[in-house]
C-alpha cells in the first residue's frame, strides 16, 4: 500500500469507528441494542447520505474498490467471525441439558412455525420478496424461512439483563430456549450455505461438505470441547493471565473460521461453532468472557455492523409494502410458534408472552444471515434493507413486551422480606457452597432434608449459570414448592466468596433468595430489585461497613433513596 492509501486507510477505520460507537452509546441510553446505533452510523457515511450531499468525501473515505476497500472488507469479515465467536461463547449447553425437553420443545416450536410459514411464503412470492434474477428458488426459499426462525441471543440476553430477571428461573428458560434455537437455526443455515456455494466451492462435491460440516461440528462439540476444557487451566498455570487464555481462543477460532470457509461454508460459522466448544467450559471465568467480549466490541464488531451502511442506498431500495408484509410475518411466525411451545409444556400465561417477546428478537443474528445471502446473490438489495429493518423492529419490542407481560414496572421490594433471623453479620464459609448451605441453615422453618434440597438446588443452578453480579454481589436463588411468601437470608463475608462473577470479583454480600414455586413474578421483581438498589460500589460499601441487622438495613434503605 502506498502512504497515501495508509492515510486514508486509518482516516476511514477512525471516522467509522467514532460514529459507530457515538451512535452504539446514544442507542444504549435509550435502551436499545448498539447494534443499531452502528448500522445508522454506516447509513449516515455511506451512499444514503453523506455519498449523496458529499459524494466526494464518501468516495475519499471509503472507496470501493483498490487497497484500501480491500482492507476494510478484511477487517469486518474478521469482526464478524470475532462476533460470532463471543456469540457461541455466551450459549451454554448446560443451560438446555438442564431446561431438558421444556426447552427442546419449546425452541423447535417456536423456529418450525416461522420456518414452515417463511418457506411458503417464498416459494409462492419469490419475485415479490427479493430473488435475484435467475437464482435457486429453493435456495432461497430455505434462506427466508431461516432467517425468519433465527433468535438473536446476544440481544435476548442484554434484554433480560437490562430487566433484572437474566438470572432468574424465567430468564434461564429463555436462555435455553434460544440457545437451542441458535444452534439449530446456524446448523440449518451452514447448510443453506453449502447448497449455495456447490458451484463455487472450492475442492469438495456438495455431499463432501455437508458430511465435513457435520463431522467438523460433531467433533469440536465432543473431542474438541473435551481437550479445550483440559488445555484453559494449563495454559492459565503457565501462561500469562489473561493474554494467554485470550489468544488462545483467538487462536482456535481463526483456525476453525478458516476450515469452515475451505470446505465452502461461510468462515464465521467456524467461528461460531469455536465460540460453543471453548464458553462450555466452567474454566472459561466470566472475567475472561467479558475481557475478550469488550475487546471485539470496543473495534471489531462496531466496524462490521457499521460497514453494513456503505455499500447500500437504504432510501432508494426501501419497499414500504415488502418491509410491513416480512415484519408481519416475522412477528406472526414466531410468537405464534413460541405460544403454542409455551402451552404444551405448561408454562403460565405470562410466561409464554414473555419467552414469545423475547424469541421474537431477531438482531444481528438475522442481519449477519442477511448480508451473507446478499454477499452470495442469494437476495436483492432492497430485501436486504427489508430484512435489516424487521430485524431492528423485533429487537427493540422486545424488551417493552416482556416488561408489559411480566408486569416488572409493580416491582415488590426486596426490604419488605428482609429478617434479622436471617441475617449473618459475618460468614464461616470459604467456598460457595458453604456459603449457601450457612444461609439455609437460618430458615430453621423447613426441616433438615427440606433444607438440603435448597442448597443442592442453589448450588446445581450456579454450575448452569453464575448468580454473582459485579462489585462483590452475589444473589443465588430458587424456587421451592409450598413456601408461601418470598424469604431472603443474607451474609457479609469479609474474606469474599467466589461466584464466578463477571468483573473477576470475589462476592463479599450474599443474598440466598427462596421464593414460591409457582410464582414466578416475585422473584423476577426481587432480584431486579437488589440489582438496582446496589448497582454502585459507593452503596455496597456503605452496607458492608455496617455492623448489626439495623445498620444493614438503614445502609439499604439509604442506597434505594440515592438511587
Amino acid at each position: 500500500m502506498q502512504s497515501q492509501e495508509i492515510i486514508i486507510l486509518f482516516l476511514s477505520l477512525a471516522t467509522l469507528l467514532f460514529f459507530s460507537r457515538l451512535l452504539g452509546e446514544i442507542a444504549k441510553r435509550y435502551h436499545q441494542p448498539a447494534v443499531i446505533g452502528e448500522i445508522m452510523a454506516g447509513i449516515l457515511l455511506g451512499p444514503t447520505f453523506l455519498g449523496t450531499w458529499l459524494p466526494f468525501l464518501e468516495n475519499f473515505l471509503f472507496p470501493t474498490t483498490g487497497n484500501n476497500s480491500l482492507v476494510l472488507n478484511s477487517i469486518t469479515t474478521i469482526g464478524a467471525s470475532l462476533f460470532l465467536l463471543i456469540a457461541g461463547m455466551e450459549l451454554d449447553l448446560a443451560t438446555v441439558f438442564r431446561q431438558g425437553k421444556t426447552a427442546i420443545g419449546i425452541g423447535i416450536s417456536g423456529l418450525i412455525m416461522p420456518f414452515l410459514v417463511g418457506f411458503i411464503l417464498a416459494w409462492s412470492f419469490p419475485d415479490f420478496l427479493g430473488i435475484q434474477a435467475g437464482g435457486d428458488k429453493r435456495i432461497f426459499a430455505l434462506f427466508f424461512a431461516t432467517v425468519l426462525s433465527i433468535s438473536a441471543l446476544p440481544v435476548i440476553a442484554k434484554t433480560l439483563m437490562d430487566l433484572g430477571i437474566y438470572r432468574t428461573d424465567t430468564g434461564m428458560m429463555i436462555i435455553a430456549c434460544a440457545v437451542f434455537d441458535d444452534i439449530l437455526g446456524w446448523i440449518i443455515f451452514a447448510l443453506i450455505l453449502s447448497l449455495a456455494g456447490k458451484d463455487q466451492a472450492a475442492h469438495f462435491p456438495i455431499l463432501y461438505t455437508i458430511l465435513m460440516f457435520f463431522a467438523f461440528t460433531i467433533f469440536m462439540l465432543t473431542v474438541g470441547r473435551y481437550y479445550i476444557h483440559k488445555i484453559l487451566p494449563w495454559l492459565k498455570a503457565h501462561f500469562t493471565w489473561p493474554s494467554g487464555v485470550l489468544s488462545f481462543i483467538l487462536v482456535v477460532a481463526l483456525f476453525c473460521s478458516a476450515f469452515t470457509e475451505w470446505i465452502g461454508i461461510h468462515a464465521i460459522f467456524g467461528a461460531f461453532v469455536a465460540g460453543v466448544a471453548i464458553g462450555d467450559s466452567h474454566h472459561l471465568r466470566e472475567h475472561t468472557r467479558t475481557i475478550i467480549h469488550e475487546f471485539v466490541s470496543s473495534f471489531f464488531t462496531p466496524l462490521f455492523f457499521g460497514s453494513i451502511g456503505l455499500g447500500i442506498h437504504f432510501l432508494k431500495n426501501f419497499d414500504l409494502l415488502l418491509t410491513v408484509v416480512i415484519t408481519a410475518i416475522a412477528f406472526l411466525g414466531k410468537i405464534s410458534g413460541c405460544l403454542m411451545g409455551g402451552k404444551a409444556f405448561k408454562l403460565t400465561s405470562s410466561e409464554s408472552w414473555a419467552l414469545a417477546f423475547a424469541m421474537n428478537a431477531r438482531g444481528a443474528m438475522a442481519i449477519i444471515l442477511a448480508l451473507v445471502a446478499l454477499q452470495m446473490n442469494l437476495i436483492n438489495e432492497t430485501l436486504f434493507v427489508s430484512l435489516l429493518i424487521m430485524s431492528i423492529l423485533t429487537s427493540m419490542m422486545s424488551g417493552p413486551g416482556m416488561q408489559k407481560v411480566l408486569h416488572l414496572s409493580k416491582k415488590q421490594r426486596f426490604t419488605s422480606y428482609l429478617s434479622s433471623k436471617h441475617f449473618i453479620s459475618s460468614l464461616k464459609a470459604n467456598n460457595l457452597s458453604q456459603a449457601i448451605e450457612e444461609l439455609a441453615n437460618t430458615f430453621a422453618f423447613f426441616t433438615p432434608e427440606e433444607r438440603k434440597k435448597i442448597v443442592e438446588e442453589s448450588i446445581g443452578r450456579e454450575e448452569t449459570m453464575p448468580t454473582g453480579l459485579e462489585n462483590g454481589v452475589a444473589i443465588p436463588h430458587v424456587r421451592v414448592s409450598g413456601l408461601s411468601k418470598p424469604v431472603i437470608a443474607v451474609g457479609k463475608s469479609e474474606i469474599g466468596i467466589d461466584f464466578n462473577s463477571p468483573d473477576g470479583e470475589l462476592s463479599h454480600l450474599i443474598f440466598l433468595i427462596l421464593t414460591p414455586k409457582h410464582e414466578m413474578q416475585s422473584q423476577l421483581e426481587i432480584i431486579a430489585d437488589i440489582a438496582k438498589t446496589l448497582e454502585s460500589k459507593e452503596s455496597i460499601h456503605r452496607t458492608l461497613q455496617s455492623l448489626n441487622f439495623t445498620e444493614f438495613l438503614a445502609a439499604i434503605k439509604t442506597a434505594k433513596a440515592n438511587g
